[in-house]
């Protein structure tokens, strides 16, 4: 595993992140594995040399940092691996248990090391943009937060380019630490934020860890809806409120791409992940993992090297899409 500074810190991370939305409680969403069911990926991503990976509060409400943070300390030592987690979604009825007010902010990190069992995370990231609190507000508490050794570095999710860059112009000129990272959408099917943001990124020196690399798995071929053959496909209706694969050019992106992993013989995800890997700007997709065959695709699309030939022909369908996934 050859590892890769996160962005412009000296901070090294594998070139893969394993995303733990799926690990935590079925109570939560019924796609999701138990803490008995999820601990073996955990196992075998650091045994595959992971070291990164990435939870959030809101993933079975808490339960997901549970299981993620005292499997990871069963299995290996502190130091060993980076650990991310997020704030901003709902985590209770009342009106301030979201968003990034410095209040729920501060609450929020505190419940998280507590859950996750340790006295820090390595990066604490902004779920989504809050437009109901001011941005000095709360880049002033995550600057807080890093200056009491909680979080090492801080991070941001989905949002738009004029909206991070002002956060980072915030931080800026108040001598406050700035976003080292930006975890955006970003595969075959929506390449929209190679007209901004990553150029941003690139600029500013942000390390970038886009999250549904196989557009929740339409790029790994499976159908979506009531045909689908898991039950997150029949019961996630991310996919139909993004509409991803739900174009003639998104179908004309599916077809080229099975048609690129036919002809190397290898799956459909292998040669998705590997084109998002191959990004300059991209530090380490995160993946999911809630069958075995998924995590050893996504390590094997690591050893992928496209040719020019084949890129042009994954690429060539794609038209622009609605801006989706920042809500």
């Amino acid at each position: 595993m050859e590892y890769k500074r996160l962005g412009s810190t000296g901070m090294k991370v594998s070139p893969l992140c394993l995303g733990t939305m799926t690990y935590g409680t079925p109570e939560w969403r019924e796609w999701v594995l138990d803490e008995q069911a999820s601990r073996p990926f955990i196992e075998k991503a650091l045994d595959a040399g992971l070291n990164f990976f990435d939870t959030a509060d809101m993933y079975s409400l808490g339960v997901s940092e549970k299981v993620v943070g005292k499997a990871l300390l069963d299995y290996a030592h502190r130091e060993d691996f980076v650990l991310a987690s997020k704030v901003f979604n709902p985590m209770g009825d009342g009106p301030n248990n979201r968003g990034l007010s410095r209040k729920h902010i501060m609450h929020a990190i505190d419940s998280s090391l507590t859950r996750l069992g340790t006295d820090h995370v390595d990066l604490y990231q902004i779920h989504r943009f809050d437009d109901e609190t001011p941005v000095e507000e709360f880049m002033e508490a995550l600057h807080d937060i890093v200056k009491a050794g909680k979080a090492r570095y801080i991070g941001a999710s989905s949002m738009y380019a004029w909206q991070f860059a002002k956060c980072q112009e915030v931080a800026r000129a108040n001598g406050w630490t700035e976003f080292v990272t930006m975890q955006p959408m970003y595969n075959l099917i929506y390449r929209e934020e190679e007209r901004e943001m990553l150029p941003l990124c690139a600029d500013q020196g942000v390390g970038v860890i886009p999250w549904s690399p196989l557009a929740r798995g339409v790029l790994a071929g499976k159908k979506q809806g009531a045909e689908g053959e898991s039950t997150r496909s029949q019961t996630d209706n991310m996919t139909e409120k993004w509409q991803l694969g739900a174009s003639e050019s998104d179908d004309a992106v599916v077809a080229a791409l099975r048609e690129v992993a036919e002809a190397r013989g290898v799956s459909m995800a292998r040669i998705a992940l590997a084109w998002v890997a191959a990004h300059p700007q991209v530090t380490a997709p995160i993946i999911g993992a809630s069958k075995e065959r998924h995590l050893d695709d996504a390590i094997a699309a690591l050893d992928i090297e496209l040719t020019r030939e084949e890129k042009e022909k994954l690429e060539a369908p794609y038209v622009p899409h609605r801006i989706a996934g920042h809500a």
